[in-house]
């Protein structure tokens, strides 16, 4: 979900056709469903939502996408095994929760800045996992669009 969220809050900030500067693509950090489809849970609620999450199959990351990218997780088990496979990334901060660029973000946040896994629960997890993505993407669309140098097609 997060992968076509993010993609589509880079559109609205003008950033999607900076080839180069800003790509989208999602991995997990486990082999479990590598070519596998979008959970059928996860692809109706971004159907709900307007969105197409069909085409997306499961990969899983590999430690030498991380060398010089800016990353984000999901939540903070996954944010270890990352910062483990490449701890120069981690300790640039390179690697960050997706949840630390949502403004409205607090110290006494229910989920402690995850993204909670609905995987197997109920529709109600994947609304929920859907509206923290999508307050993380805002936030990380808006600080890509702000940074000097970065203009998108269209703007001067």
């Amino acid at each position: 979900m997060a992968e076509i969220v993010l993609g589509d809050e880079l559109a609205r900030a003008g950033l999607a056709g900076l080839a180069g500067v800003v790509s989208v693509e999602s991995a997990g950090t486990g082999d479990w469903h590598v070519g596998e489809r979008m959970d059928g849970a996860a692809r109706q609620e971004l159907a709900r939502r307007g969105y197409d999450g069909s085409a997306h199959r499961a990969r899983q990351i590999q430690p030498s996408w991380l060398a010089g990218y800016e990353v984000v997780a999901m939540d903070r088990a996954n944010l270890a095994t990352l910062g483990q496979m490449d701890p120069a990334a981690q300790a640039e901060g390179r690697i960050r929760l997706l949840r630390s660029f949502d403004p409205a973000l607090s110290g006494n946040d229910a989920y402690h800045g995850d993204v909670p896994d609905p995987y197997g629960g109920p529709a109600s997890d994947f609304e929920l996992a859907f509206d923290l993505v999508r307050d993380g993407a805002r936030g990380l669309a808006a600080q890509l669009a702000a940074l000097p140098g970065v203009t998108a097609p269209g703007r001067a």
